[in-house]
């Protein structure tokens, strides 16, 4: 399946305007002011409770997710069979958390969001709902031999990767454009995810700089982002969470995407300085 550019992958010009520039007012993670979060792969225990994340743009993010859940689905979704469980499981979970959420409310098959949007919980695979309930991405890893391997996803802001191309791949693969993950980070990551237990979430961050504040950045792994140039720049940071579901156990990777403005991200961060 061919990417779409940047110009063109929201739609006509007035779809591309509307959801060029979702930005929170500020970040509540800084990846690179601690320590724990510096250090690769980051890990930190996360509160249950905080799993998902309900931010200053949910409306707004969420306008842009059910459009690219109903306009682009082949880019945003997949899921083998072997991971129809998983999915089901999540959804399950998903609404369970959200309705501890201030903002959302179920009455029967219906969840109701903060931005007053009505979801159907049937009629649609359990990850597309997923996409249209919260602001985070899911990705759902099975254990393949000695490896997890993607097998499933929802991924609506990708920040220059492919599902598509990711699908089916072990954890060492889908991470082989990073020069950071080498055998040492693998082999530490694969171990946190074979010690993974359901009641004891993990949580790490990462941040980037980019040219263009737009959520919705797929690329292939030959197509390798440019490096922002001397004009205006934006810090995305990705909450990413680690949660193994108890019946499936299979893993499921969260991903909370922050995109915020050079004038907002506040004094001390070095990818400004580059």
């Amino acid at each position: 399946m061919a990417i779409e550019s940047a110009a063109t992958r929201a739609g006509d010009g007035s779809e591309r305007g509307r959801f060029s520039a979702i930005c929170q007012a500020e970040l509540p993670v800084r990846p690179w002011s601690e320590e724990r979060t510096r250090r690769l792969p980051g890990l930190n225990p996360l509160n249950p409770r905080h799993w998902l994340v309900v931010d200053d743009v949910y409306g707004e993010q969420m306008s842009y997710r059910d459009h690219l859940v109903e306009h682009h689905f082949p880019g945003v979704f997949a899921c083998l069979d072997v991971a129809g469980n998983a999915a089901a499981e999540l959804l399950e979970l998903v609404i369970e958390t959200v309705t501890e959420i201030r903002g959302f409310c179920r009455k029967k098959n219906i969840v109701t969001r903060p931005d007053g949007v009505s979801v159907r919980l049937d009629g649609r695979h359990p990850l597309a709902t997923v996409g249209r309930l919260v602001q985070e991405d899911f990705c759902i890893l099975q254990k393949s031999g000695t490896e997890h391997v993607l097998t499933a996803g929802i991924l609506c802001f990708p920040a220059s990767w492919s599902l598509g191309e990711k699908l089916c791949r072990p954890l060492t693969s889908i991470h082989q454009p990073i020069p950071e993950y080498d055998d040492r980070v693998a082999r530490g990551v694969q171990r946190v995810f074979d010690a993974l237990v359901p009641e004891r979430p993990l949580w790490r961050a990462n941040n980037l700089v980019y040219d263009d504040p737009d959520l919705f950045q797929p690329r292939r792994e030959n197509a390798r982002r440019s490096k922002p140039g001397d004009g205006r720049k934006w810090i995305r940071v990705e909450l990413q969470t680690l949660r193994k579901l108890p019946e499936s156990q299979a893993v499921v990777f969260g991903i909370h995407t922050w995109v915020v403005s050079q004038e907002n991200v506040g004094p001390g961060c070095p990818l400004l300085d580059r």
